[in-house]
């Protein structure tokens, strides 16, 4: 069970020509699912000619290069023509916070990255139906934003927003729509519990989990670099996510999970190793201590000689100075003064006294500097005299030894030469077993459970949140039992956070603990639970096409503002703004001027 990284590179999206399926008999509305994750982009053709898949699958980054000394500018990067996201993963930048895009310039950037590879001419005006996806409860300034960039920059004719996880939920709908259920949705940040009753969303008994698959992908990362933190820097977010996706699962139970990943034939016929590129600069443990050793020597006999050659060279101005001062106090000794002076004020010195202080300093420094490099040039010759290596002296003495003496060393020897053999065994010949190829890989035990299973215990990471069990519980719990009963009836998964394996068990296993004795409930997960958003939205596009149902005309958006929205069976619930009304002033004017009335009332 030994798995490589891929570490797959994005390849570049390319431009595609529109079919004339896209065009004819009316502009095909283009489906964006704007996704924190992932955006994904296509078209919804009445036509079954027309593409039925997502034509653009892209994640919602981008990036600015900082530009190259040559003189080229910076230059902007989004989605798969970042080619791998590790190398920039400090200039990536993304327009949502949490599942709520709020950077309307990056998200801009992505919209012409769609319009661009999609072959939609964005010049002067975008003639096509757009439909996309918002968060749950979606804040009306996000809306508000959304469509002035939409009406104002790209002049669209009409615009469709809905809830993702409720576009999902209408593709895989039943035969008796509407219907009502219980949507549970995971993704990329966020976790939604969602009732829908009669085919509509009931808003007000929404409930959100901040966690999702970016929490446990940080999570995983950082319960791995604790593990192994000789590959810190090899432990990265993009293999996280490789982990996640390919190795992980939720458990059943988990503390009884746990329990199994004690057993070490359980450990050994489950656990997954993950092989990492090799590199050289993880085996400094390995190097023998007498390459190490001699790497010191080298540099110790460096620094010796450097030293050296320094004190020669301080050695020879310092001597230089001396016999030049003892020159000038020559001059004063055969009595030529005139000269004596001049050199005194060359010197920058006042006095005699103060030359003969300065030719003790001098003379004192040469003898110091001379004792210094004798020593140094013993050393050296220690140094090389005890690397060589000893021989025993076998007669100290010479031929004064006694018979006694003899004897007695005669006596020691069988017991020297059991030990000899011993003594000169060599240490560097007992070596450690060291596999490269284990040290190089990560094992994955209990981290295949412990990363997913925060969505249902966000303690394990210090949140103070509820978990999935205790918030779908809490949902119920605002129903009446025969509401209750209707919406665990069709308990519906979806989200790329739900792909997990186990986790339709895992939740059939909660609501088996808190529905009543012999209750029935049902629990479906999406037939795709990462496309079935953007399905779903384009068989409401199709159907919903001539309708004037969910859609936002230029003109609705002139008359009542950005934030409007027009509800439909996959939509948020529209809330307007309401402002407090301002009492009029206009029969205070009056009194003001004419100064009359009762004070007190006004």
């Amino acid at each position: 069970r030994v798995f490589a990284f891929r570490d797959a590179r994005w390849a570049p999206d390319p431009v595609l020509a529109p079919s004339a399926a896209v065009r004819s008999p009316q502009p095909a509305p283009l489906v964006i699912d704007n996704g924190s994750f992932q955006t994904r982009a296509g078209w919804a053709c009445p036509d079954p000619s027309g593409p039925a898949e997502p034509l653009l699958r892209f994640r919602s980054l981008a990036a600015r290069s900082r530009g190259a000394r040559g003189g080229a500018g910076a230059e902007t990067q989004v989605g798969n023509d970042l080619g791998s996201p590790e190398p920039l993963r400090w200039l990536l930048r993304s327009p949502f916070d949490r599942n709520v895009p709020v950077q309307l310039e990056l998200q801009e950037l992505l919209f012409d990255h769609v319009f661009q590879r999609l072959g939609v001419s964005s010049q002067g005006c975008v003639d096509h139906p757009i439909v996309l996806t918002e968060a749950v409860c979606n804040p009306l300034y996000s809306r508000q934003m959304m469509s002035e960039l939409l009406f104002e920059c790209y002049q669209v004719p009409k615009v469709s927003y809905g809830v993702d996880s409720l576009y999902s939920f209408y593709h895989n709908r039943r035969q008796n729509w509407p219907c009502s259920g219980l949507v549970i949705s995971s993704g990329y940040q966020c976790t939604h519990i969602l009732p829908v009753l009669e085919g509509r969303l009931d808003a007000k008994n929404c409930k959100r989990i901040n966690l999702g698959g970016c929490q446990a992908a940080v999570y995983l990362q950082r319960l791995l670099q604790l593990k192994y933190p000789g590959h810190f820097a090899a432990i990265t977010l993009s293999r996280m996510e490789e982990i996640l996706h390919e190795h992980s699962y939720i458990a059943q139970d988990y503390i009884e999970e746990l329990q199994k990943w004690r057993c070490p034939e359980y450990y050994e016929n489950n656990v997954h190793k993950m092989q990492l590129p090799f590199s050289n600069k993880l085996l400094g443990s390995t190097v023998a201590s007498e390459e190490k050793q001699e790497k010191r020597q080298q540099q110790l006999r460096r620094l010796q000689e450097l030293n050296a050659r320094r004190r020669e060279e301080k050695l020879q101005l310092d001597q230089e100075r001396l016999d030049r001062l003892l020159y000038v106090q020559e001059l004063l000794e055969d009595g030529q003064m005139d000269q004596f002076h001049k050199a005194l004020v060359e010197l920058n010195m006042d006095s005699a006294e103060e030359l003969q202080s300065y030719i003790n300093k001098l003379s004192l420094s040469v003898e110091q500097t001379k004792q210094k490099i004798l020593q140094s040039e013993v050393n050296i010759e220690v140094d090389v005299v005890d690397s060589k290596p000893e021989t025993p002296d076998l007669d100290p003495l010479g031929s004064e030894q006694s018979l006694e003496d003899v004897e007695s060393i005669n006596e020691f020897e069988p017991l020297f030469a059991e030990e000899q053999p011993e003594v000169e065994k060599p240490v560097a010949a007992v070596q450690p077993v060291f596999n490269l190829a284990e040290y190089h890989q990560l094992f994955l035990g209990t981290e295949r459970i412990r990363a997913p299973e925060i969505v249902f215990q966000p303690s394990l990471i210090g949140e103070d949140q509820a978990g999935i069990a205790e918030t779908m519980q809490y949902v119920l719990e605002r129903y009446s039992k025969e509401q209750q009963a209707v919406l665990v009836q069709n308990v519906f998964l979806t989200g790329g956070n739900t792909m997990y394996p186990g986790l339709k068990a895992r939740i059939q296993k909660e609501l088996l603990e808190m529905r009543p004795f012999q209750s029935s409930f049902q629990v479906g997960l999406a037939s795709s639970p990462v496309l079935d958003a953007w399905y779903g939205a384009r068989d409401w596009a199709v159907e919903y096409m001539n309708r004037e149902e969910g859609w936002i005309s230029r003109k609705d958006y002139e008359e009542k503002g950005g934030e409007y929205l027009k509800e439909h069976c996959a939509s948020n619930v529209y809330v307007p703004i309401r402002l407090p009304k301002q009492a009029p002033r206009a029969t205070e004017a009056p009194g003001r001027a004419s100064g009359t009335g009762n004070p007190g009332e006004q």
